[in-house]
């Protein structure tokens, strides 16, 4: 695949033009095995404003993304464990999180119910922002590695 396409692609993983043209230029990959080895990677690598880019294509926890596309499809799937119990408190946690540190509430949801992820939030609004750094960070490469898999 030209690179383009590829890095466009990879975009639909993992929303940061630095991660998509990093992972994209050591291509071809044997298998997903090394894929998501380099992606980790990448992910770990990133600087903050480049994560931050990335978090900008999540929904809040508790809502639902709009449109049709891969992407919206997948954050919809990822958060199937949000019932309307939680979703008042989650979007009040969600506003606390976000006037904590500046971003969206980042967790890999995929299996999770609204009751964890809620209860994970509480916990994490405890960080200070290096600490919460650092989670943001693992938690965006769980995700990245399901959608890769799913994307292949």
């Amino acid at each position: 695949m030209p690179i383009a396409p590829t890095e466009q692609d990879l975009l639909t993983c993992c929303a940061s033009r630095a991660f998509a043209r990093h992972v994209a230029a050591l291509r071809p990959y044997r298998d997903l095995a090394q894929l998501t080895t380099v992606a980790d990677a990448a992910v770990r690598g990133l600087e903050w404003p480049d994560v931050l880019e990335a978090l900008a294509a999540h929904p809040r926890i508790g809502e639902r993304a709009a449109g049709a596309d891969r992407e919206a499809a997948w954050s919809r799937q990822e958060q199937s464990g949000v019932t309307d119990g939680t979703r008042a408190e989650l979007a009040e946690g969600n506003k606390a999180y976000e006037e904590r540190f500046g971003h969206v509430y980042l967790i890999c949801a995929t299996g999770l119910s609204g009751e964890e992820m809620l209860a994970r939030l509480r916990e994490r609004l405890l960080n200070d922002a290096e600490a919460e750094q650092a989670v943001v960070r693992e938690e965006l490469a769980k995700i990245t590695r399901l959608r890769l898999a799913k994307m292949l």
